[in-house]
C-alpha cells in the first residue's frame, strides 16, 4: 500500500537539495566551458563537444531522450494536479539545467500532493 504523501515531509526537501544540485553542479562545468572556450557560451561549440567521442554522444541523446519523456509527463502531472509555476519549471529546464528542472518539479509536486491531502481535494 502506498504511503500518504502528506506522512513524508523529507521527500519534497530532498528533492530540493537535489534540485540545488542539480543547478550548481552543471553550472560549475558551464563556467569551466566558458573559461575555456569564451565567455559567450558558443552553443553551437557547446553542442559540438557534447558529441564528440561515442561515450559524450551516449550521454548526450540519453539526456535527450530521458528529458523529454519526463518534460512530456511534468506538463501531462502539472495539469492533472493543476499545479501552479510550471512556467517556472519549463525555464528553468533550459536556463539553468534539467538535472534542476525535474526535482524541483518533483518538489513543487510533493508540496501539491500535501495540500490536497490537508485540504481534501482528489
Amino acid at each position: 500500500m502506498a504511503s500518504n504523501p502528506a506522512q513524508q515531509p523529507w521527500l519534497a526537501w530532498l528533492y530540493l537539495a537535489l534540485a540545488v544540485a542539480g543547478g550548481v553542479l552543471p553550472w560549475l562545468s558551464n563556467l569551466e566551458f566558458m573559461r575555456e572556450y569564451g565567455a559567450s557560451f558558443d552553443l553551437a561549440q557547446f553542442i559540438a563537444l557534447a558529441n564528440a567521442n561515442p561515450a559524450a554522444e551516449s550521454l548526450s541523446r540519453d539526456l535527450l531522450v530521458g528529458a523529454s519523456a519526463i518534460t512530456i509527463w511534468i506538463v501531462v502531472e502539472s495539469r492533472r494536479l493543476q499545479m501552479r509555476h510550471l512556467w517556472i519549471v519549463l525555464l528553468s529546464a533550459g536556463t539553468i539545467a534539467f538535472a534542476f528542472a525535474a526535482p524541483f518539479f518533483l518538489f513543487l509536486r510533493e508540496r501539491r500532493l500535501a495540500e490536497m491531502a490537508r485540504t481534501g481535494e482528489g
